[in-house]
């Protein structure tokens, strides 16, 4: 194969094109990866702290609520039988303008 003086850097050039748009993709996956565990962790702690509401154990759900989804809002509904706790917080990263929300309810102690 033979190269004319023309092609030389040539893939230098296509590198250098290509590298932004690589980091932009890996740094959507990490991002995304990020939020999905995000919201993992906010469901668990909707549900931990039901459940502690449930067994009028108000300081264990506020610590679940500390420890599991720090920084996140909280509401509690009591209805039916059953205590829901709504946990909600904005994204972080790239997807910093979504709204992370989970709801988690468990049996109201008897009530």
């Amino acid at each position: 194969m033979v190269r004319s003086p023309c092609d030389r850097g040539a893939v230098t050039v296509e590198f250098a094109v290509a590298l932004p748009v690589v980091a932009v993709v890996v740094s959507l996956a990490i991002g995304g990866v990020l939020l999905v565990d995000a919201q993992g962790r906010l469901q668990v702690a909707a549900a931990t702290a039901a459940r502690a509401w449930g067994r009028d154990d108000a300081d264990g759900a506020q610590a679940a609520l500390g420890r599991l989804a720090a920084g996140a809002g909280s509401q509690v509904d009591r209805h039916d039988g059953l205590v829901c706790v709504t946990v909600e917080r904005s994204g972080s990263g790239p997807f910093s303008s979504l709204t992370l929300r989970a709801r988690g309810c468990a049996a109201d102690g008897g009530r």
